[in-house]
């Protein structure tokens, strides 16, 4: 475990576990849910890289440039891939300070043509850094390949949850997905749940979908203090995951909707999300958290 501290900033990292974040705290107070202690579940942690996609791929398949590709499934989230493999794999730290962590993961296909698993080579980068504003993360994912290579980011924060707690994050709209949890509609924010004037979590329904055309801000008010999340440009989209009773909920910043890969053709580039990165290309996902007392 690797602790980071600048100012009223406290995290801990766990770069063999997935690249995450174990716990962020300001001013001794939770911002992300804690870890708990000897946890091994990646999802118990306080948040985790998503590369080279994020969020589902509708049964592990898709074709991209008339390659087919079939992905390896988890049993729990099966018939679906989930989140790319940068969460489920070692990273390697590069350098390290008292406030700041680079560390790097890098993924090579396996040599058998019909082997199941992402089939172009990338290599991912992660900062973690605090300072006295709060917290950044820049995640960024490199076509390692010769050839094109389809590719998201995203960021999975749990952040802890008061019983006052409300979300404020305005959007476009949200896809409504199917009984498989896969989007099949674009429709208003108000038919899941409209968050741009402050929604407290304990009315709202249960939520996990991706909101799309988001300002790239999300305020968290709750136990006295405010949370702000912000995420630059390539994040158009964000998953909102609020279980019923929990004691966490996520706002994670993504540049494409939940299977991108297999959209209709007419929604696009515009419309999914989806790059397509040239040999030696490169995208790249801020992510920042300052927080705030609040009445």
């Amino acid at each position: 475990m690797i602790a980071l501290t600048a100012g009223d900033w406290r995290a801990t990292l766990a770069p063999e576990q997935g690249g995450a974040v174990l716990s962020l705290d300001w001013r001794g107070r939770p911002v992300f849910r804690s870890t708990p202690e000897g946890a091994t579940d990646i999802l118990e942690t306080a948040c985790f890289p998503l590369v080279p996609y994020a969020n589902r791929i509708a049964d592990g398949r898709f074709v991209f440039e008339g390659r087919e590709v079939r992905l390896q499934t988890l049993e729990r989230f099966a018939p679906h891939a989930l989140h790319g493999d940068g969460w489920l794999l070692p990273w390697t730290v590069e350098s390290q300070t008292t406030n700041r962590v680079e560390m790097t993961l890098e993924w090579f296909p396996k040599a058998d043509a019909d082997a199941q698993g992402w089939p172009w080579p990338w290599r991912a980068s992660q900062t973690v850094e605090l300072s006295d504003q709060g917290l950044t993360i820049t995640l960024s994912v490199t076509n390692f390949g010769d050839a094109v290579m389809p590719a998201g980011l995203g960021l999975h924060p749990y952040f802890h949850r008061h019983a006052d707690s409300r979300l404020t994050l305005s959007a476009e709209g949200v896809w409504i997905t199917d009984v498989r949890e896969i989007p099949e509609r674009l429709a208003p924010p108000t038919e899941i749940a409209d968050w741009s004037n402050s929604l407290t979590l304990a009315d709202a329904p249960f939520v996990d979908h991706a909101y799309v055309g988001w300002t790239g801000e999300a305020v968290m008010d709750g136990g006295g203090q405010r949370i702000i999340m912000t995420a630059d440009a390539p994040a158009r989209w964000t998953q909102v995951y609020a279980p019923k009773g929990a004691d966490f909920f996520c706002v994670e910043p993504v540049t494409h909707c939940p299977d991108a890969f297999n959209g209709p053709s007419s929604w696009g580039n515009s419309a999914n999300g989806l790059i397509a990165l040239q040999p030696g290309e490169k995208l790249t996902l801020h992510m920042t958290v300052s927080a705030s007392a609040h009445a």
